[in-house]
């Protein structure tokens, strides 16, 4: 009897409320790749690519991204070095593959750290309300007073530099869009009829969040922490392009257009190349992220 109370009671459910997970699945992975645009298409496989690049990236990368070529400063490209090489002699194409591992480790651990902690954060504020609802915001208000870059640059100067500690203060940074967003969906789901069912029913606070609110709020999550990915990877490049993330030699896109910059003029592609890395990647999960949306929505789908 539950399960056609709760997909009765959530049929016009959209991301703020998202749609019940029987329904989501209703047609299967054919039918959910159909309502994907060709956009999200493409930004999948070159997010597909970067991630198959990171994980071969010591099959694929001609040389070691460390290596000093003596002779070999600031080369453009050629059949030998295919982007060139930087202004030290290192090989650009094997430091680009090499720093794709490095941007996409900062992204997925940085965005799993602010998906679970928000999450969780935001399940217990909307669901429990009163005092403990009015203490999570307000210190979400507190983390919301200072731009994010301030507060990721403020968390790594406390930390130290390096690149382990850029992820944490990243993760940090992003907490409150999960937060208030996890928060929303849960007012919203909990007053549906298959949660008060399951209240009735003497279940537990902690299964009800987990077994009946979580899946109905997975939608918001997933394609926040899709859109999430490039956001923590720009950041990242930002917080190492001023020097405070990754440390040399590493292999990280932001601290290669940091020591390009002098080099802009007589040798431009020291900077362009991991300049269009970081540009593609982004763009990429953006549209990825924005197919979600519009995939996982059933208002844009039916409107459409």
């Amino acid at each position: 009897m539950r399960p056609s109370i709760r997909a009765s009671s959530t049929a016009e459910l959209g991301l703020d409320a998202p749609a019940p997970v029987a329904r989501r699945r209703r047609g299967g992975a054919r039918a959910w790749l159909r309502r994907v645009r060709s956009p999200a298409r493409i930004g999948l496989a070159i997010v597909l690519l970067s991630v198959l690049v990171a994980i071969f990236a010591p099959l694929l990368a001609p040389h070691d991204p460390v290596e000093i070529f003596s002779g070999q400063l600031r080369k453009p490209p050629s059949l030998r070095f295919l982007m060139g090489t930087d202004e030290v002699g290192r090989d650009i194409l094997s430091r680009v593959i090499y720093g794709s591992r490095v941007s996409m480790r900062v992204g997925l651990i940085s965005v799993g750290i602010a998906a679970v902690c928000g999450t969780l954060l935001g399940l217990v504020a909307g669901y429990a309300g009163g005092w403990l609802d009015a203490v999570v915001m307000r210190a979400v208000d507190v983390l919301l007073a200072f731009p994010g870059i301030l507060l990721a640059i403020a968390i790594v100067a406390v930390l130290g530099p390096g690149i382990d500690n850029v992820m944490i203060a990243v993760g940090i940074e992003a907490i409150p869009a999960y937060v208030r967003t996890v928060r929303a969906s849960t007012l919203s789901v909990r007053e549906h009829e298959f949660v008060l069912a399951a209240r009735a029913s003497g279940a537990p606070a902690g299964r009800i969040i987990l077994r009946h609110i979580l899946p109905n709020v997975l939608a918001p999550i997933i394609v926040l922490a899709t859109l999430g990915v490039g956001l923590a990877i720009l950041t990242a490049a930002g917080l190492s392009f001023i020097g405070i993330g990754a440390q040399p030699p590493t292999p990280e896109w932001g601290s290669m257009l940091a020591t390009a910059r002098t080099y802009v003029r007589e040798a431009p592609w020291i900077a362009t190349f991991p300049g269009l890395a970081i540009v593609a990647l982004v763009l990429a999960l953006n549209l990825l992220g924005d197919g979600l949306r519009e995939a996982l929505d059933p208002r844009l789908h039916s409107a459409t």
